[in-house]
């Protein structure tokens, strides 16, 4: 125990000490005065949207914690939530340091982008993107700032990694999954963000297109979870494992719903009429995924739940992701349709979870999700493309590629992740004892408990309160 102690006392120094450099680091930034003066370039009105999505998309994050948490027992709720609120707080700060520069930096073999390009931030400012920097995606951004567009694909590389977290909830080592999302940040996500928005990246250049994170999001999250629910095991679980709070889960997925506006419609980088396409499409998606959801589930014997509208309008909210701003409203109905029948098919196949312990679902929907919806976006989204003009390769060949590139994605993501799990295990456990299983995360990992009880040295919500009033 006392060697346990000193080792995690360490962990967090050197967390400390980094953080500590990187605010060193930051001291040799000075104020320019072009960075920050708005050009005649910008459109006011898309700064604006931008601004609105970005928050959106923010908000995406503590929705899911809530969606999570809601659906573990009782003494893991706090700890799940967890997961997906510190990554708010890791990601940003991995992001403004190099992420944003390894994913949107000048192209390197189409597969990754120049860390030292945006290093700390370096020329990231509100000139226009167009302007006053070495960089490509100049090409892709006209006419907003190039901190604004910084800023909202961060909120991307916040919500994927959390969303990883329900295929191992309930029996992951807190700071085991701290550092397994660092190394998952720059080594998968970063790489397939960068083929995939950057205009030299290795998607691109194959016509293979994401309008919102089909791949880079839910695919690459759904395998990576995948992953981590094959490397831990399952859960030693004692008696019946109900939702500890369906409220919570409803709540989580309201906060969804709301952030995708902005998570889809922020996608077309500007207020025009391709954001309002890829509004109407995603409420569109998510509605009629809901009450399918709640239908399929009712041939089966099953009464209408909270539970099940709240998944399926998630489902729905991810079908229609790689293409939301790209295809018709009856297309939309379609797509969310049907990969919603396929995503409650597997849902509901015993033989998955006698497999395997995918705690909260996350390949069926997410993965398996993300990854119809690209193949899908390969035969919907061609005559969007070949409208554009130029030369434009064949609806066959425009299929195929993405049926490829899936595939490709695939392999790299659940090799990578499965290899990163290995390693993290080999510096901090990824499980936790069964002792510290049956006792639960919340107390555990965190001292704290949910509902009743609580933490020993932790006051209750009136003790709080009374603190307050008496100083």
């Amino acid at each position: 125990m006392v060697k346990s102690t000193k080792k995690r006392t360490i962990g967090w120094a050197i967390v400390t000490l980094l953080i500590v450099l990187v605010g060193l680091l930051g001291l040799r930034e000075t104020v320019d005065n072009e960075l920050f003066g708005l050009e005649s370039t910008h459109l006011w009105a898309n700064i604006a949207w931008m601004i609105t999505a970005t928050i959106f998309v923010l908000m995406m994050t503590p929705g899911l914690s809530f969606f999570y948490g809601g659906m573990v027992r009782p003494k893991n709720v706090i700890s799940t939530m967890l997961q997906s609120f510190i990554v708010m707080g890791v990601v940003s700060v991995i992001w403004v340091v190099f992420g944003f520069s390894l994913a949107f930096g000048n192209d390197i073999w189409h597969i990754i982008g120049n860390p030292a390009d945006f290093f700390m931030f370096h020329n990231v400012g509100v000139t226009n993107v167009t302007l006053g920097t070495d960089t490509q995606i100049g090409l892709a951004v006209t006419t907003i700032p190039l901190a604004l567009f910084a800023l909202f694909q961060m909120k991307f590389a916040i919500i994927t990694p959390s969303l990883i977290t329900g295929a191992f909830a309930e029996r992951v080592h807190f700071t085991g999954y701290l550092l397994f999302m660092v190394l998952w940040t720059i080594m998968v996500y970063c790489p397939l963000a960068h083929c995939t928005w950057h205009p030299e990246g290795l998607f691109g250049i194959l016509e293979v297109h994401d309008y919102a994170g089909g791949i880079v999001v839910h695919a690459a999250s759904g395998v990576a979870a995948l992953a981590g629910a094959m490397f831990l095991g399952r859960r030693e679980v004692k008696g019946l494992n109900k939702p500890a709070n369906v409220p919570f889960v409803l709540l989580g997925a309201a906060l969804l719903w709301l952030g995708w506006f902005g998570f889809n419609g922020g996608s077309s980088l500007a207020a025009d009429g391709i954001a309002i396409s890829a509004f109407l499409n995603t409420n569109t998606a998510a509605a009629t995924a809901m009450v399918l959801w709640l239908a399929l589930d009712g041939m089966r014997g099953r009464k209408p739940s909270a539970m099940g509208a709240a998944i399926g309008a998630v489902v729905g909210l991810v079908a229609i992701t790689p293409c939301a701003g790209w295809v018709t409203l009856g297309q939309s109905i379609f797509i969310a349709a049907f990969i919603t029948i396929c995503c409650n098919m597997a849902v509901c196949w015993k033989g998955y979870s006698r497999v395997l312990d995918d705690a909260l679902d996350v390949f069926p929907t997410h993965g398996l999700g993300g990854i119809i919806g690209t193949l899908l976006t390969g035969i919907f989204a061609y005559d969007y493309f070949a409208l554009e003009g130029g030369e434009m390769i064949s609806r066959w060949q425009f299929f195929w590629n993405h049926v490829l590139v899936m595939g490709g994605v695939f392999v790299y993501t659940f090799i990578v992740s499965y290899a990163l799990y290995w390693l993290t295990d080999k510096i901090i456990p990824m499980r936790v004892s069964v002792k510290a299983e049956r006792e639960g995360l919340d107390a555990s990992q965190h001292d704290e408990e949910y509902g009743e009880g609580g933490s020993s040295d932790a006051p209750t919500v009136s003790e709080w309160f009374q603190g307050i009033e008496e100083n």
